[in-house]
């Protein structure tokens, strides 16, 4: 008897979640934060957030998780590239949310909120709100607008002003760079790609409220909160305990292997021409269009999305996009004209300002990047030499 009666009070709970309306949650009815630790993939690297609704007497138990996207959207990969892709407020039951990462050995923390039965409604409300259709997608923004930061916005909007955020637990300040770098691994295609693609930017220091993209710092942030002068975190616990490692990477397999080895190939095949007075043409397409390629990429994320964090990206200057013209003309057997040693000139210039960019700070660029500038600089001056031999004025 107890068992159908608990049964029914469960299906009676969710019946009225479908219309929130009618909802009056009970007396002991709490909302937590729910913070999740990494995953191997990296879209799950950074950690996740997300708000817990439980209600006892209505057998309600539901995770608000504002880290959903749907991979049946229409251009979903071209929308996903140009920063246009929406993100949705999903509502699931505790239990399914908590599946995924038991299943993906990933712990997960709740901080039980201190609020009373009238700013748990509120908060409750707003959720429902949020979750109607009309209201619950939103345009994703990786630093500024995702999973962990609608945390901070969403109690924000609700408590206003009684709402006290203190910041004294950061005993360091760190660049957007610096906290991505945290949860990377630096010898990773993950680091290199994000690097590579994100600009000078995120090489400004984040303020304490920016730091709340990561999950991590919301969680810190949370136990460092005051509402309406009182700690916002009545109590926390561990749901789930599991210990993050750090996945080993075969040496071959990292890219550090292979951009050291580009540089030994790059300097024996030039050696070998400054030699024989030649030129290994294929080797200078090579090396034309890979740059020239990754010079598009950046033209596309700085000038073509809405990313925030693509804007100012000087990689451009080693990875510089009018190679993928120059590289046609480098590959043909015929003599090279004039104009061919100008532009050795200035693909070379724009390479040594690199180290000085980085230098001065002004952006931050993978260490990984190191072999390849070397690369480059003997190639491109092996060029300027033969150029001046071989090319007639």
């Amino acid at each position: 008897m107890q068992l159908k009666l608990r049964f029914l009070l469960v299906l009676l709970g969710f019946s009225l979640m479908a219309n929130s309306q009618e909802v009056e949650l009970s007396p002991k009815a709490q909302i937590s934060i729910i913070t999740c630790g990494p995953g191997q993939e990296l879209y799950s690297t950074f950690g996740h957030s997300a708000f817990r609704l439980q209600d006892p007497v209505l057998g309600i138990d539901v995770v608000y998780n504002y880290g959903t996207f749907n991979f049946n959207t229409p251009n979903f990969y071209m929308k996903f590239a140009q920063g246009k892709l929406l993100y949705s407020l999903s509502r699931q039951k505790f239990e399914d949310f908590l599946w995924t990462y038991e299943m993906e050995n990933r712990w997960v923390q709740e901080q039980l909120l201190n609020l009373d039965p009238t700013e748990t409604k509120a908060l409750f409300e707003f959720l429902e709100n949020n979750y109607k259709p009309e209201n619950r997608d939103y345009k994703y923004d990786f630093f500024y607008d995702n999973c962990s930061s609608k945390i901070r916005d969403v109690l924000n909007a609700v408590y206003g002003d009684r709402i006290s955020y203190y910041d004294g637990h950061l005993i360091q300040r760190y660049t957007f760079r610096q906290l991505i770098h945290q949860s990377l691994t630096t010898n990773s295609w993950s680091a290199f790609g994000i690097d590579l693609a994100l600009g000078s930017v995120i090489d400004k220091k984040a303020s304490p409220n920016e730091h709340m993209f990561l999950p991590i710092y919301v969680m810190d942030q949370m136990a460092n909160t005051d509402l309406n002068q009182e700690p916002l975190v009545k109590r926390e616990r561990s749901i789930m305990e599991f210990e993050s490692l750090d996945p080993y990477t075969y040496f071959l397999l990292t890219p550090f292997f292979w951009v050291l080895a580009l540089l030994v190939l790059v300097v024996v095949i030039t050696y070998i021409d400054f030699k024989n007075n030649s030129r290994s043409r294929w080797l200078d397409f090579f090396l034309s269009f890979s740059t020239g390629i990754a010079g598009l990429l950046i033209v596309f994320l700085w000038f073509f999305t809405d990313h925030s964090a693509t804007a100012g990206n000087l990689n451009i200057l080693w990875a510089f996009p009018l190679n993928i013209v120059a590289c046609f003309y480098l590959v043909r057997t015929k003599p090279l004209a004039l104009w061919m040693q100008k532009y050795f000139v200035l693909i070379t210039v724009l390479l040594l300002l690199t180290p000085l960019v980085w230098l001065t700070g002004i952006q931050v660029f993978s260490p990984l990047i190191a072999p390849i500038l070397a690369a480059l600089a003997v190639r491109y001056f092996f060029l300027l030499h033969w150029s001046k031999r071989n090319i007639k004025k």
